[in-house]
């Protein structure tokens, strides 16, 4: 069947517009899940929660910042491979009950998914992306959610091996 041919060759492309509206949704949700988690955890980690929900929205300005951009209208639209890490960044956008009282560990784990998810998305999309501004943000971002997971390790080891903040 031609169709099914023709759909089979299109399915592991997507074009940038898809991309950021993906990665938008992935930052509200995380925005919105640490902004609800604030008061629920631990005194220990409130700072961070919230440090993390800003950074969330500042990612959300910042995709629906180049999305809106008239000048980047034909880089928007034009079609990139869609990366390996796609399925499981696209499906961060389905957050956990974390209860009322969600401990350190539990709260740092799902941080730490959700930064690792970050980190593939932007760096396999840096890889996709043609040379010029997409990519340079692409690589920025990549390097920002590395540095994020792995200040988050850093915290995990000190609260889950070494006793506490």
């Amino acid at each position: 069947m031609v169709e099914g041919h023709g759909y089979a060759k299109l399915k592991p492309l997507t074009t940038i517009r898809e991309v950021l509206e993906t990665a938008t949704a992935f930052e509200e949700t995380a925005r919105d899940f640490y902004t609800a988690l604030v008061p629920k955890v631990s005194k220990n980690l409130r700072y961070l929660v919230e440090e993390l929900a800003a950074e969330e929205q500042g990612h959300v300005d910042l995709f629906s910042g180049w999305a809106e951009r008239a000048d980047l209208a034909d880089i928007l639209d034009a079609r990139i491979k869609r990366p390996a890490s796609d399925r499981r960044f696209s499906d961060c956008v389905q957050v956990p009950d974390l209860g009322d009282a969600p401990d350190d560990q539990t709260v740092l784990q799902y941080a730490l998914t959700r930064e690792a998810a970050a980190m593939d998305q932007y760096t396999a999309l840096a890889e996709e992306t043609p040379p010029g501004v997409l990519k340079d943000l692409f690589v920025a971002l990549a390097l920002e959610e590395t540095e994020h997971k792995n200040e988050l390790e850093a915290l995990y080891y000190k609260v889950v091996h070494s006793g506490g903040v």
